[in-house]
Formats: C-alpha cells, structure tokens, sequence
C-alpha cells in the first residue's frame, strides 16, 4: 500500500483549513518507518502544541526507536481528518464538546480531562487600537475571533453572551494560533486568544483580561484513536500528559488543572 505523504519525522504540523484539509493529507498505512522504528501520530488541538511537542521529546526519551508526530490544528480540522482516514494514534482537543463528537463518531475511546483553558484580549504591543476590553473601544479595532466551529469560538460565543453583547469580528479563524498570527503581525488590532497563547506571545502583545471569561473556559480532552495499532503506546503517552510530568508541563504553559 502508499506511504503517507507525511514524512515520518517529529514536528509540530500545521493542517491546511477544514475546507481543504481531507484532500490535502493522504492517510497513512502504517505507523511503522522500517525496522524496528514507530511513529505515533499525536493530533492535538493547536493550544496544546508547543506543551505537546515538549512532552513528545519527553516519552522519545523513555521509549527507544519511537517517534512521536504531532500534527496540530483547530479541534474540528483534527476531527475531520481523522474521519477521512487520515492516521492518528492520539487525538487531544481544546474542550469537551470536540472531543464529544468525536466520541459520538466512533473515532476515540475514552477522554480523559487533562487541564482548562480561558480567553483573554490581546492587542500589538503599545496597543495602538487603544482597546480597553470587550466594550465600545473595540469599534475600528479590527476584532478577529475563531470561527463558531471550533472551540475558542464556541467560548468567545458564551463569553459575549455572558456579557449581554454582539461582538462583530472582521474574520473568523479556523485555530487560536491563527488569530494571534494576525494580532501579532498588526494585520489585527485585537483578537481573542486563550491565555496560553497570550503567554506564549510574551512582550509581541498587550493582554486585556476579562473577568468574566472564567466563567467561559474550555476544558482540553485526550483520547485514544479507535482502529490504531499503536494502542499501547497511544496509553502510555496519554499516561505522560495526564501524569505529573505533563501536568507540570501544562501549567508552565499557563494552562489550568483539570476539575
């Protein structure tokens, strides 16, 4: 059978948009690369990455010949190029509902609740738009959200409905990471982002905290993908990620602990 059009090599990957995404990938045959060599495919929502890539190096480490490949990209892309076919051992996704329909789907066994997550505003440095929260300042600003599909959207949904208010974006992205790219590049003057990726971006932004958006958090999730032959394996990294290690791992990252 053809080979994947991955490479089997370990780094973060970022999928094409949902619209594109199932053709751009082929599915894989095999998790194998030769030999005794193995390679488990790790999608994660793009929130988790970089934790998620820190801890890939963490379980190459403990497990000889063993590659991990984290693909990254918003909840419902993963879900999606999952459902094509395309060969995952891992899924993790920002918040319950994703992990909810994959669930319903038949893609996963069980989820295991690995930390939470909240949104901030962030702007360029200096703030030029002058943004002071989710108010009037907001007007000419160029606000950029994540698109309802997915889950930073879904929050930024209950956030303003939290608030009373209409938020009125000039685009929808289909990942956190993609706003922030256009926050940080000034192609946006504000955005919202989870606090992770407000931490992450360090002094490339100025971060506005709203209050009530603890009240909005989103809930990350991993499972195990059904049919894969690296199922043990698959256990074992989850074990990593919910463990001592990866929780320690995560809230350096800014994350929360799972409820």
């Amino acid at each position: 059978m053809p080979r994947s059009t991955r490479t089997l090599t370990r780094r973060r990957r970022r999928l094409l948009p949902a619209a594109v995404a199932g053709v751009a990938l082929l599915a894989g045959a095999s998790c194998s690369s030769g030999g005794d060599d193995v390679t488990l495919p790790v999608f994660t929502a793009a929130s988790l990455a970089d934790t998620f890539e820190q801890l890939a190096e963490t379980f190459e480490a403990e497990h000889e010949g063993v590659t991990v490949e984290i693909v990254a990209a918003g909840s419902s892309t993963l879900i999606s190029q999952i459902e094509a076919g395309d060969d995952a051992a891992v899924l993790a996704t920002a918040d319950e509902e994703s992990m909810a329909n994959a669930t319903e789907a038949g893609l996963v066994g069980d989820a295991t609740g690995i930390a939470r997550n909240q949104l901030v505003l962030v702007t360029p440095a200096g703030n030029p738009a002058g943004v002071t929260g989710l108010d009037a300042s907001l007007d000419g600003a160029n606000l950029v959200v994540c698109a309802p599909q997915v889950p930073c959207g879904r929050a930024s949904l209950e956030l303003a409905d939290l608030l009373g208010i209409t938020i009125d974006p000039v685009s929808e992205e289909q990942s956190v990471t993609d706003v922030l790219a256009k926050v940080t590049s000034g192609e946006a003057g504000v955005g919202l982002v989870y606090t992770t990726d407000a931490q992450r971006a360090g002094d490339d932004v100025e971060v506005i905290d709203v209050p009530e958006a603890v009240e909005a958090y989103v809930a990350p999730q991993i499972a195990t993908v059904t049919g894969s032959d690296q199922q043990d394996l698959a256990n074992e990294f989850i074990e990593l990620v919910a463990g001592q290690v990866g929780q320690d791992a995560l809230a350096e990252a800014g994350f929360a602990p799972a409820e």
